[in-house]
């Protein structure tokens, strides 16, 4: 079969969607990724097919909360979608949509007659009653009772909506009628869960089809400097904001509040570019790395609170600490508070570090019930539903 595997969003979604890919290739299909330009390394390197959608993220700049501006990305966001994903996704038998706002998926699958999926990494982005949805725009919703937080969602929905009229525009040219509520278009009727029913459980009502995270194996070896670093000392503490733009104060403050501990620093780069404040050995900055590989060999990993590295950092049976700055993340800081395998902070402190370095054990029992196949669970399901 052909499949046309879709994202608009970082890392935190490209790297799932390829792992999904991978596993549909191995069982026999062809496979494109539609994906931002900044991932055509990642997606080539695994050997499947890549077409970049937008533009880079990583040079991206904040956007303010100014609905005109808003609008006006959103609306250049669809027109993007709708050609790009038009153009790759002919002659393609199933459409899969991983992550939020993907607005010209659905409709492309629906004008030349293919299955459509829309999957989601974090139960929190899916509306319930039992949750609140996702922080937006430096909004936190907290949970609630199920009225509140049905309240909550129907708050968010008309941002789904930024651009409806350019949606139904798009969809005339492709012979199809309007929609009334882009959203709910978007999910469809029977959404998947990619998460690990541990670690991001569903909490109803009704049943998803839950797969287990999509995660990548990844065999990639750890530098030479990092492992002559890794093998100096005792287990370091690990530092990463991913793709977030975290500042280099935020380091600073962990750093020195492991050395207090008696803990060396694994201080990886990211988008934020982060540098260490010194010299001294007890620290190293790495770039791109293996972080299931790497996160097996540290004490506690403290990190920005993307699903993906939630995962990883549970599967690897440490302890953790989150940082979230946007959308899922307080999600899983809350989660990883509720597993007791870590906690969840604005900053790194003494105190949060020492409490986080005494929940090793527990972390290592949850460790072990992390599922590690759900891209390929996924997979064998997408074969056998067509």
């Amino acid at each position: 079969m052909r499949f046309l595997v879709s994202t608009i969003g970082s890392r935190g979604e490209a790297q799932p969607i390829t792992a999904l890919a991978v596993q549909l290739q191995e069982l026999g299909n062809d496979v494109k990724v539609v994906a931002p330009p900044d991932f055509e390394e990642l997606v080539t390197g695994s050997g499947i097919d890549f077409t970049p959608v937008g533009p880079r993220l990583r040079n991206r700049t904040a956007i303010a909360a100014d609905p005109a501006e808003l609008r006006r990305l959103a609306e250049e966001s669809v027109r993007e979608q709708f050609r790009v994903i038009g153009a790759a996704a002919q002659e393609a038998d199933v459409l899969v949509a991983g992550g939020a706002l993907q607005h010209a998926t659905r409709s492309v699958a629906e004008s030349i007659g293919a299955h459509y999926v829309y999957a989601s990494f974090c139960a929190n982005t899916l509306p319930s009653p039992f949750h609140a949805p996702p922080a937006m725009f430096g909004q936190v919703p907290v949970n609630g009772t199920p009225e509140e937080n049905l309240a909550l969602w129907d708050r968010q929905r008309p941002l789904f909506g930024l651009a409806a009229d350019v949606i139904n525009a798009e969809r005339a040219k492709l012979g199809l009628g309007p929609i009334d509520d882009v959203r709910d278009h978007i999910f469809g009727d029977a959404p998947w869960l990619a998460a690990d029913p541990l670690l991001g459980p569903w909490p109803g009502p009704g049943e998803l089809v839950t797969t287990g995270a999509w995660l990548t194996d990844d065999q990639r070896p750890l530098g030479a400097d990092l492992e002559a670093f890794l093998n100096d000392g005792e287990p370091p503490v690990y530092f990463g904001l991913g793709s977030m733009y975290g500042t280099q104060d935020a380091a600073h403050e962990a750093i020195e509040s492991a050395r207090k501990l008696g803990k060396r620093v694994v201080l990886q780069q990211g988008w934020a570019d982060l540098q260490l404040a010194d010299d001294a050995p007890d620290c190293i900055a790495i770039g791109e790395v293996n972080q299931q590989a790497l996160f097996r060999r540290v004490a506690a990993i403290v990190h920005h609170g993307g699903a993906g590295t939630t995962t990883t950092a549970a599967a690897a049976g440490k302890p953790q600490i989150v940082l979230p700055h946007m959308y899922d993340q307080y999600y899983w800081g809350s989660q990883v508070e509720r597993l007791d395998i870590g906690r969840s902070a604005p900053a790194v402190t003494t105190e949060v570090l020492g409490e986080a370095l005494e929940l090793a054990e527990q972390a290592a029992e949850v460790g072990a019930q992390v599922r590690t196949d759900g891209a390929r669970v996924a997979a064998e399901r997408l074969n056998r539903a067509n």
